[in-house]
């Protein structure tokens, strides 16, 4: 297995002058990447010409000399800010040439500043398993210590410290050989909204909807964040809990989608799901003012529910821990075998709408409409070591009726 990539993250504790002293840093981290913006405005409008992310990179040199004070924070780091400069224009003429309309790169304050990153290590060291959790050692700042638990460690590769509602983050990216366990099932399984995930087998995860829950509580942070005076201190503070409320919801979340994807790779030899779209299954029914669209009310709520289930971080979670549990995770093309059109039993396909519920099928097959879609997505994992089964298709000979699949892992692995 080659080396990949992880990221572990920490947090810092600092005392009041290291505090100051890294808001020092990110300000003018913040300030060299607002002049890296504005000097890219001026080269196009008033010469006509491209500031390239090596041309500005040159001028770090007679930057530092004029501005002393960004000594300190270190030549690399400051290159990785200009770096982030150029990523915002990229990004932007890319999203031109698509044909959309993105916003211009703009300033940001340094409030807003997420933070900077070291791609080498001349300007910070760090201690693993020193007072407990480890130290992190930055040159101008001194040592931080640190908490924070990595699965396993790797040769050091990029630090990045980040700042976020008044607090301190350490992510250091790492190339290392992650391993997992995992047992001998092949599982197929549906993401759904009543029901966060349904197995092939009829069991599931219920949906915690963190967002949901919290809702009545969200409102009533940002009413008390509306009543107060703009600019006050007491609406800062009103903002500030609001963030928090936010912040602890994608927190929660985060960490249940990390718990489910590592108890469900941990127990399976094969995953079969179905390709989900999620910008086509979020995207607005606003329509235009020559066409406007229909139920617009009921499809932003739906479009809230899905992404409060985090669709796609579940399964971008489950990719990973299963090429690191060598595993495989078969996505199956939902346009071509249609899972929820289909009956895992004889290959038929008889439409469906959303209110639909319970797959009925004429050959007698009667299933929750999730469980029938994790079969068939388990179906067609399976047939591709099967040359001429083509399940969703009707009159396809799928595998024989199974209970839990856990059969079926052995003979697929032996022929993979």
């Amino acid at each position: 297995m080659e080396l990949v990539k992880r990221r572990i993250t920490y947090c810092l504790y600092l005392t009041s002058e290291q505090h100051q002293l890294m808001l020092e840093f990110l300000r003018l981290h913040c300030e060299l990447y607002n002049a890296a913006v504005q000097e890219r405005r001026d080269a196009w409008t008033l010469r006509g010409i491209s500031s390239t992310k090596a041309d500005q990179e040159k001028q770090l040199v007679a930057i530092k000399e004029a501005r002393p004070e960004l000594i300190p924070l270190g030549g690399h780091a400051l290159q990785e800010t200009l770096r982030r400069v150029d990523l915002a224009f990229q990004a932007f003429f890319r999203r031109v040439k698509a044909g959309e309309t993105p916003g211009f790169p703009r300033f940001k304050s340094w409030k807003r500043f997420s933070g900077w990153t070291y791609k080498s290590t001349s300007s910070w060291r760090f201690f693993p398993g020193e007072k407990k959790h480890g130290v992190l050692e930055l040159d101008g700042i001194g040592r931080l210590r640190m908490r924070g638990e990595p699965r396993q460690l790797g040769e050091i590769k990029t630090l990045t410290i980040s700042h976020k509602r008044g607090r301190w983050y350490a992510s250091i990216v790492i190339a290392c050989m992650p391993e997992r366990e995992h047992r001998t099932a092949g599982i197929g399984f549906d993401w759904g909204i009543e029901r966060l995930l349904t197995f092939d087998d009829g069991t599931g995860v219920e949906n915690p909807r963190f967002l949901k829950k919290s809702e009545r509580k969200l409102k009533a942070l940002g009413r008390a964040a509306s009543r107060k005076k703009r600019g006050s201190k007491n609406r800062k503070k009103a903002v500030a809990k609001l963030g928090q409320q936010h912040e602890r919801i994608a927190s929660l979340r985060e960490d249940f989608l990390h718990q489910q994807s590592a108890e469900l790779v941990g127990r399976a030899a094969l995953l079969a799901t179905k390709k989900l779209a999620v910008a086509n299954m979020t995207r607005s029914a606003r329509g235009t003012v020559e066409a406007p669209g229909k139920n617009v009310r009921q499809k932003a709520g739906l479009n809230k529910s899905i992404l409060d289930g985090a669709p796609a971080a579940f399964l971008g979670m489950v990719r990973y821990k299963a090429a690191e549990a060598g595993i495989a995770l078969v996505e199956a093309p939902t346009r071509m075998i249609k899972p929820s059109q289909t009956c895992p039993a004889c290959g038929r396909q008889q439409k469906k709408t959303l209110a639909e519920r319970v797959h009925r099928c004429a050959c007698g097959c009667v299933l929750p409409r999730d469980q029938a879609s994790a079969q068939v997505c388990l179906h067609y994992a399976l047939s591709l070591s099967e040359p001429g089964i083509g399940p969703g298709v009707e009159g396809a000979s799928p595998p024989a009726k199974h209970e839990t699949a856990t059969e079926y892992a052995p003979a697929y692995l032996g022929e993979r």
